[in-house]
């Protein structure tokens, strides 16, 4: 039952720092509406097909990653396809948390005084003759003639410092996935319930602030709906980490039936209550307008301050952020890890250690988020790959897996028709930003 709670509550913490941080990004020129209709449409897919994992991972070894899985039903070639796809899918989603994750990061060292001209921080390091100015990091040195100088070591440009926090971001919090699973599951139900404590003083603030004419907007163009989905589909995107909970739970099928329904339902009711608050409180041409000029986490943060002129919001909402990108950052970079793993010792037949499997899953999601910072494109090619791997792939695992063994213990209900179904869903909803690019459906406002 304890490994039933810790791996409900990371199921739900996966999903929710993309589903939280991204939706009111993309949904603000949709409106409240349609986007709980597309929330709960998304819902009722994406459980279904997470459980479809669940049914085909009773053909085989707990311990076993997509890649295994997709080799037994689909020879060498399905686990060349299927692992390359889940690499690509969750290094674009740890991307983008990592993105993320490193401006939250920044902007609240900044912010709280430890960091900056007149920060704390600043004022420690000038004890050993270090100075921070504008042009970078200065010491104290002395030069040939014995005069002394001051030497500029570092360029502390805007974007440097960005990328110093990214990686600051990823060693910390990465660290805990290096370390175990074990280690994982608990730091990340301290973390759960913080945000949701977190969450509810945001509620709390916005509800009375929240307007009946802005929660009754229609979209700015319909499309958009259809545009939105990609990125959608990554608010329940913990797909990539159920190996590793398959594996952490023993293959405990109702367990994991169990962690999965509860899970995405808890996230679910999150998610609607967090887009009627910032649906609410956010007028739709204000909104939009804002995240024209800065569609990052941090602009949704500043349309929060600027449009209700709330500090306690505003500082609120950027504690929520936090803790839920570090949540989803933990699962889905435990996802990477055991997939990894999986790729390494049953692909390769290497056996790697921990702090190499590490280097491997971190290493390219830092330079990704280095070169190209931006949040909200890393989403939506996350959410094209997720729709081959967390759709299509499912249903064809299971389609092979239900012929070859016909009397399974435990079936997905729906049979053969809502396998077709989710499979057409899956290729349309991984057709879209091809559209989007042809300039055949709108952007996203963010």
């Amino acid at each position: 039952m304890n490994k039933t709670l810790g791996t409900t509550l990371l199921v739900s913490g996966t999903m929710i720092g993309a589903g939280m941080l991204a939706m009111p990004l993309t949904s603000a020129g949709i409106g409240f509406t349609f986007t709980v209709v597309l929330l709960i449409s998304l819902w009722i897919l994406l459980t279904y097909s997470a459980l479809l994992f669940v049914e085909v991972y009773q053909t085989t070894e707990s311990d076993s990653g997509i890649g295994t899985l997709s080799a037994l039903y689909f020879g060498n070639a399905g686990r060349v396809v299927s692992t390359t796809v889940m690499f690509v899918f969750l290094y674009a989603l740890l991307a983008a948390y990592i993105s993320g994750g490193g401006e939250i990061l920044m902007k609240a060292t900044q912010s709280s005084g430890l960091f900056g001209q007149e920060g704390i921080f600043l004022h420690f390091i000038e004890n050993f003759g270090i100075q921070v100015q504008s042009g970078g990091v200065f010491v104290s040195a002395m030069d040939a003639a014995g005069l002394t100088n001051e030497v500029n070591i570092f360029n502390v440009s805007p974007d440097m410092t960005l990328k110093i926090f990214v990686g600051i971001f990823t060693a910390f919090f990465g660290s805990f996935v290096i370390i175990s699973t074990k280690v994982v599951d608990g730091f990340n139900r301290l973390l759960f319930f913080v945000m949701l404590a977190a969450l509810v003083v945001v509620m709390f603030v916005m509800f009375p602030k929240a307007s009946v004419q802005n929660l009754m907007a229609m979209p700015l163009d319909n499309a958009l709906i259809i545009s939105a989905a990609p990125i959608f589909f990554t608010s329940y995107g913990f797909h990539g980490s159920i190996p590793s909970l398959v594996k952490y739970m023993e293959g405990d099928v109702r367990g994991l039936r169990i962690a999965i329904v509860a899970g995405s339902a808890i996230t679910l009711v999150g998610y609607i209550l967090w887009q009627l608050s910032t649906h609410g409180v956010l007028s739709q041409s204000e909104f939009t307008q804002i995240l024209k000029e800065k569609p990052t986490l941090y602009g949704l943060i500043e349309a929060c301050h600027r449009i209700t002129g709330s500090e306690i919001i505003a500082s609120a909402v950027q504690l929520f952020s936090a803790l839920a990108l570090v949540t989803s950052f933990l699962g889905v970079a435990l996802g990477l890890f055991d997939c990894t793993e999986d790729m390494l010792r049953k692909g390769l037949h290497i056996n790697a250690g921990r702090l190499l499997l590490g280097a491997i899953t971190f290493l390219p999601p830092v330079l990704f988020a280095y070169f190209y910072p931006d949040f909200i494109a890393a989403l939506s090619y996350a959410g094209q790959m997720f729709a081959f791997f967390a759709v299509v792939l499912p249903v064809g695992l299971v389609w092979k897996a239900r012929r070859r063994y016909p009397n399974l213990p435990y079936r997905v209900a729906g049979g053969d028709i809502a396998l077709i179904i989710a499979l057409v869903i899956g290729i349309v909803v991984a057709c879209i930003p091809f559209f989007v690019k042809a300039g055949m459906l709108p952007p996203v406002v963010g």
